[in-house]
């Protein structure tokens, strides 16, 4: 964790840079909503944010290799400070949907950045307490993010203004700071196969995840609004969710970072899947319940993007960390593509309710795949069996064991 200090200029730049990324997500929801857009429109305006994503696996690398970490930083968040702007200078659905599209290039780059620069600045034995910092440090600039919904309001010009302000500084810490930046790839080709061979497991939990904490983040303040809640309401409920999220995300980094953390994803993945009943179950109910139930989905839900990333990355070698970030980065967009979209279809054919049935079947899906990789590879983790053979070894009473078994041995020969 010596590396921390180093990589607080990147956590401060994410901090600005996804507080706003999460606001606009809310925003663009509730207020195409207010412009009579249709709940199916608003799900598209989901799939091409992601379908960005996607473009960006292929092309951000290459970008990375070519000028270097930080000026690809620069460059994206540049033109994602524009592309808010633009929000209010278009209201109409074809256009919006062409900005989430540009949008989530520069977000998807933008994520391969940070998420390359802190692996690369990790060891497999502090990895996904580093991943667990800065996906905390994400959801608490969420959070705290939202409630300037209910404090400005989503109609209007300021809060696209204050979007593009947040993104814009968000260079500041980045820009300045040349102490930790990675060195870039001195090649690069999207190997998906390869990838896949490296961890099946953490490819199919981005897949899933995307399905599930996109539709989550982009179709959720939809459903919130569907179940009678109000703009501060909405807000409430995102937050919850997204708090929930920060809570669990060190500690269960922390303990795959001592245990095999395939276990810790299935037991993630099941309390997601245990927590999407439960809200299926209480809609209509209490809103208060509905905050605690969101409250737990997050919990569980949120973290395991970092959980899939950090268990792919302990596969991988020093010069494939932006390989396996932009692959793992585009098994998350295929499956985010389509999630906002088939959510949307499902809470218009089958009612709000329906929205955490759609989540709770992923992620026990998820749970299944993780139990069979179990049964194909059940081997714990380098990394744990290393401590536990080094604890064995400095301790006192290993050495008269194994005097003892010798001893035992000999005289038995």
């Amino acid at each position: 964790m010596t590396q921390i200090n180093r990589l607080l200029p990147l956590f401060l730049a994410a901090a600005l840079l996804l507080a706003g990324n999460g606001l606009q997500g809310t925003l663009v929801a509730i207020r195409a909503s207010q412009e009579g857009f249709p709940a199916l429109v608003i799900g598209l305006m989901g799939t091409a944010y992601y379908a960005g994503f996607l473009c960006a696996c292929r092309y951000a690398p290459g970008l990375i290799r070519d000028v270097g970490h930080i000026r690809v930083f620069a460059a994206l968040a540049a033109i994602a400070a524009a592309s808010a702007l633009l929000h209010v200078l278009f209201i109409d659905s074809y256009v919006w949907i062409g900005l989430r599209l540009a949008t989530g290039f520069c977000f998807a780059g933008l994520f391969m950045v940070m998420e390359s620069w802190l692996n690369a600045s990790s060891a497999n034995s502090d990895r996904a307490r580093i991943l667990s910092i800065y996906a905390t440090v994400d959801l608490m600039a969420v959070t705290a993010a939202q409630f300037l919904l209910p404090a400005i309001g989503p109609g209007g010009f300021e809060i696209f203004a204050l979007l593009s302000i947040l993104f814009a500084i968000s260079l500041v810490p980045v820009a300045l700071s040349n102490r930790s930046k990675p060195t870039p790839p001195a090649s690069f080709k999207l190997d998906l196969m390869r990838i896949w061979r490296v961890s099946p497991l953490a490819c199919m939990g981005c897949f899933a995840i995307g399905l599930t904490n996109s539709a989550f983040r982009l179709v959720g303040p939809v459903y919130a609004t569907h179940i009678g809640l109000d703009v501060t309401g909405v807000a409430l409920f995102m937050s919850a969710g997204i708090l929930g999220g920060a809570v669990l995300l060190y500690p269960l980094g922390l303990l795959s970072d001592r245990f095999d953390r395939r276990w810790i994803v299935i037991a993630a993945s099941t309390g997601a899947s245990v927590a999407g009943i439960l809200l299926t179950l209480l809609s209509g109910q209490d809103n208060w319940l509905i905050f605690l139930g969101v409250f737990l989905f997050g919990a569980f839900a949120l973290p395991l993007y970092s959980l899939s990333v950090a268990h792919g990355n302990d596969q991988a070698e020093p010069g494939q960390y932006v390989m396996i970030s932009a692959g793992l980065l585009f098994f998350f967009a295929l499956g985010a593509t389509a999630g906002p979209s088939i959510a949307s279809v499902i809470m218009q054919h089958f009612g709000p309710a329906a929205f955490f049935t759609y989540t709770s079947s992923v992620h026990g899906l998820l749970v299944i795949a993780a139990l069979l990789r179990l049964v194909q590879r059940p081997q714990i983790n380098l990394p744990t069996r290393a401590r536990f053979v080094a604890l064995l070894r400095t301790s006192p009473s290993f050495f008269k064991l194994a005097a003892k078994a010798a001893k035992s041995g000999h005289n038995g020969s």
